[in-house]
């Protein structure tokens, strides 16, 4: 109901500046008369979690959750005719969810969900730490500043000609863009002439470099390839490159070291999995910056994503090692497959999880541990699939087998995946 999203955007406006918005502030900042229906519309959204209280917190009020910042958001899409429909969920990402979207045409697109700051089990007391330091809103606004900056880079980089997906649509910390109809780089097992595409790919690591910027994340999980049959019956291979919160220019600090990395990573990646070598050294970052024909990280600077805006997300990334460290990680198939599938359908967001958790004086990691007679299967309860990772300590796996025994079907995560409709 039209109060209800007035209400809802009231409780966005006081997240500026309260960790829990009082809930007279929330009445007041609505503008609604009657106090009755704002009370009424607090409850409607506090029970589908777009709002939620804070448990023993010292005032009555609430938090705007991640799933509030979405309605907000595909609202706004709504109203301006980018997205008229959301489909399945084709990608998650360590700070991202992805879903084909359609617009009224039925045109099929992608939205993608910027979510820094959420919590696993791994960087609970890390995410604590940056909200008491900080800004009380910092995952909702460092969310945003990822999303406007990856879609100024994206119109950026289209303007020049480069191959990215076509930017459509921003709103807080969501971003709409074209569906490429292809497959991630990490998903092909083999290449007839894999020295071309290797070619291809680091003369774009040198392109970027010449317009004053450096991916910093470029990998095999950032670089979708698109197959285009020729004349001859073959088939091209076309390079797409996604992903750009954590893109820096040329005259960042640490400007050659991003620059090495994403040289290294498709040299490391193509040796690994199709067996290839080049001969020839390089590119190095002095060479490709020799000749510097347009400064994009300058313009999109002019275009409202500021040098201080940069910093502050890039900070914030840094500190919670997402950074663009993906290109480092070697896992094997199976293991990655099978992390996928627990992606999509067990992560919470970070409001979502204060709703039912204690408050941040007090971590549920921590509460396990002073709890002496906490056992694994009592750790195992309070977690999510999603917090159980390689480093941190488990219970037995048989327990957890146990206890989804009754609701899980008996079918491996690939098979899973297929039969639900996902893009493999």
């Amino acid at each position: 109901m039209p109060e209800d999203w007035r209400v809802l955007a009231a409780a966005e406006q006081g997240s500026r500046n309260h960790e829990l918005v009082p809930t007279p502030l929330i009445v007041q900042l609505s503008g609604l008369r009657s106090g009755n229906a704002v009370h009424k519309s607090i409850s409607n959204l506090a029970k589908i979690g777009l709002i939620a209280k804070l448990q023993n917190a010292k005032y009555d009020g609430y938090r705007l959750t991640y799933g509030g910042l979405d309605y907000l958001a595909l609202h706004t899409h709504t109203k301006s005719s980018t997205i008229y429909s959301v489909g399945n969920q084709i990608g998650v990402g360590k700070e991202s969810d992805i879903f084909v979207c359609a617009n009224e045409t039925g045109m099929q697109q992608v939205l993608k969900i910027h979510r820094l700051g959420r919590i696993s089990f791994r960087t609970v007391k890390a995410n604590r730490d940056y909200l008491r330091n900080r800004s009380s809103a910092s995952w909702m606004y460092m969310s945003r500043l990822a999303a406007m900056k990856e879609f100024e880079f994206m119109k950026a980089l289209r303007r020049e000609g480069f191959p990215v997906p076509e930017p459509l649509g921003q709103n807080r910390h969501t971003v709409v863009m074209s569906l490429v109809d292809a497959f991630p780089l990490r998903q092909i097992s083999t290449i007839d002439d894999p020295s071309a595409l290797y070619a291809e790919l680091l003369s774009l690591i040198v392109r970027l470099a010449e317009v004053g910027l450096i991916h910093g994340d470029f990998n095999e999980f950032n670089i979708l390839i698109e197959e285009k049959p020729e004349d001859d019956g073959k088939a091209a291979l076309i390079p797409t490159i996604i992903d750009f919160p954590q893109m820096v220019s040329v005259s960042h600090a640490n400007a050659e070291f991003y620059f090495d990395r994403d040289v290294d990573c498709i040299k490391r990646y193509f040796d690994r999995r199709y067996g290839f070598t080049s001969d020839e050294p390089g590119p190095f970052f002095k060479d490709s910056t020799k000749n510097i024909r347009k400064r994009l990280d300058v313009e999109v600077e002019a275009s409202g994503f500021s040098k201080k805006m940069a910093k502050e997300l890039a900070a914030y990334m840094k500190e919670h090692g997402i950074d663009g460290d993906a290109g480092g990680v070697e896992r094997d198939e199976e293991d990655e497959d099978e992390d996928e599938g627990l992606s999509g359908e067990q992560e919470e967001p970070l409001g979502v999880e204060l709703e039912t958790e204690a408050p941040l004086e007090q971590t549920p990691a921590e509460e396990v541990a002073s709890d002496s007679t906490a056992t694994p299967a009592t750790l195992a309860s309070q977690m999510t699939i999603l917090d159980i990772r390689d480093n941190d300590p488990l219970p037995d796996l048989s327990e957890i087998q146990a206890m989804k025994a009754k609701q899980a079907p008996t079918m491996s995560t690939k098979a899973a995946k297929t039969k639900a409709g996902w893009a493999l």
